[in-house]
């Protein structure tokens, strides 16, 4: 008997294939990882998709708006754009309107002290509760890619630290309930990489998917950070002076920013491994200023002060369409409009 084995080229399978990274940029797509964030939805009433601002098509997950939509239509997804204290407003404010032509959107902080846009965030919960007055409680699934902040919302949210953070992927193991109000309950669920999108090694760790320090060679990452962050955000950090900021390839960055900071092998040598691993760390946690830039709006979508986000969205609920309303957020609160 000859077994023919055919190899699957789409489908939900598909989203782990195996053949093309190593482990280590195999991480958020495990099986057991799938069966957490299925359940996560499966169990949810109403689904937040958490999207880091600094790159929204690269944590934008389509899959899960096209499950939502084919398999569960009944649900409803509302995005949050979280991270938008680390890019100008008008980046914030142009993904916004993007956004908003899909999915309710809220433009988020997660900050136990300064958060923004967690008002607008409760106002809609508590409005998706009144559409389920026949249910005693409703579930709200947090979902997203790894180190977009999703148990940063929650813990903003109910003011307190319940669910574990890290600035690093992969801090969430298991999903987990937290009680946000009596009859809303909050569902932490682990990061989940969808790898149709083809994403290279390069584009899993500026997403910060893949942890620095068990890269092989950090080293080879670091002409895309160069390329993604200004010249003087790069000095800035590392407080090089006029001099030292005149380098021009990676590798003498790294040497100037080793020496720097004391990261040197025997012999006084520079580590570049360690200099590296420092800048890969800085770009993940948003100390090194970087965006992916938003498509042009029209001026008439692209508003003043104050972003429409999505006010009256449709939401169907059981065959029927009902009106949420968005609370309209000034971003211009949140900072001061960066130079960026």
């Amino acid at each position: 008997v000859v077994l023919h084995i055919i190899e699957k080229t789409e489908g939900e399978n598909v989203d782990w294939r195996h053949e093309r990274k190593d482990d280590l940029f195999l991480k958020g797509q495990s099986r057991r990882i799938w069966g957490e964030f299925f359940k996560v939805i499966d169990c949810s009433d109403v689904v937040l998709h958490i999207i880091d601002a600094r790159n929204v098509p690269g944590t934008r997950c389509k899959m899960v708006e096209r499950h939502i939509r084919d398999n569960a239509s009944h649900k409803h997804l509302i995005f949050v754009l979280n991270k938008v204290d680390l890019v100008p407003n008008w980046v914030a404010k142009r993904w916004m309107g993007e956004l908003a032509k899909d999915r309710p959107t809220i433009a988020f902080h997660a900050s136990l002290t300064h958060a923004f846009g967690k008002g607008a965030l409760i106002n809609i919960l508590r409005q998706f509760g009144k559409l389920h007055e026949d249910k005693k409680q409703i579930s709200v699934g947090v979902v997203g890619y790894p180190n977009v902040g999703k148990s940063s919302v929650i813990n903003t949210l109910i003011s307190k630290k319940s669910c574990n953070v890290a600035p690093i992927p992969g801090e969430t193991k298991i999903w987990q309930y937290v009680t946000l109000f009596k009859r809303i309950s909050l569902i932490d669920c682990p990061g989940v990489v969808v790898d149709t999108a083809g994403d290279t090694e390069t584009d899993s760790v500026l997403k910060g998917v893949v942890r620095a320090e068990r890269l092989e060679d950090p080293e080879t990452f670091i002409d895309a950070i160069i390329a993604t962050v200004r010249r003087e955000h790069l000095a800035g950090q590392y407080k090089l002076d006029k001099e030292e900021g005149k380098w021009e390839t990676a590798n003498e960055l790294m040497e100037t920013i080793a020496k720097k900071c004391g990261r040197l092998l025997k012999g006084g040598e520079p580590c570049l491994r360690s200099a590296a691993i420092m800048l890969i760390n800085d770009y993940q946690r948003g100390r090194l200023p970087h965006f992916v830039a938003p498509p042009e709006l029209k001026d008439s979508e692209d508003g003043g002060g104050k972003q429409e986000t999505g006010a009256a969205a449709a939401s169907v609920n059981a065959g029927k369409e009902e009106e949420i309303n968005v609370d309209e957020q000034d971003l211009d609160q949140l900072v001061p409009e960066s130079n960026m």
